[in-house]
């Protein structure tokens, strides 16, 4: 397998990974086509390699950047930007991983402490005990959810290899 064919199927393989994860595929596809990349890209090329519009490239690569995933970088002279991805797979890891805590734990978890906090009433006596059980299940698993992913965001790859293969022990 040549060089591109091997790149065309990671960056398809990390679109298809990402939209699992419930992102944008087209926003992996960049990812990992600048995590491949031994350079920085401009948006030109970005477009040109993955056959897509300005419009979705610009909007990707703000999006990549708002994760952190993703720099620009201005040269002097050029008036054009390139953008790479770092290459640290822990990095990245942790960065993608506190992202989707943003998105996923942290808006449910509001929910369930505001309903917890709450006195729910009806009619129905057996419906409103296990509505609160379900709620207080709920809210002590996206806390301890939320916790293991906050010791993972800023703990450093030693920590973490250390800990897992205790785990595994």
């Amino acid at each position: 397998m040549n060089l591109d064919e091997a790149k065309t199927k990671f960056i398809n393989s990390w679109g298809t990974l990402g939209s699992q994860w419930g992102i944008n595929r087209t926003m992996s596809q960049i990812h990992a086509l600048l995590l491949v990349s031994s350079q920085a890209l401009s948006a030109e090329e970005i477009m040109e390699q993955l056959n897509i519009s300005r419009g979705n490239a610009n909007m990707n690569l703000r999006a990549l950047m708002d994760w952190g995933l993703v720099t620009k970088e201005i040269r002097s002279g050029e008036r054009k930007e390139y953008f790479f991805a770092g290459k640290d797979m822990w990095e990245v890891a942790r960065k993608i991983v506190y992202e989707r805590r943003k998105r996923e734990i942290e808006p449910i978890l509001k929910v369930v402490k505001e309903l917890n906090k709450e006195k729910i009433t009806g009619a129905d006596k057996k419906e409103i005990e296990a509505f609160n059980k379900t709620i207080e299940d709920l809210n002590k698993f996206t806390s301890k959810a939320n916790s293991v992913v906050d010791k993972f965001v800023k703990s450093d790859e030693h920590w973490f290899y250390k800990t897992l293969m205790n785990l595994v022990k």
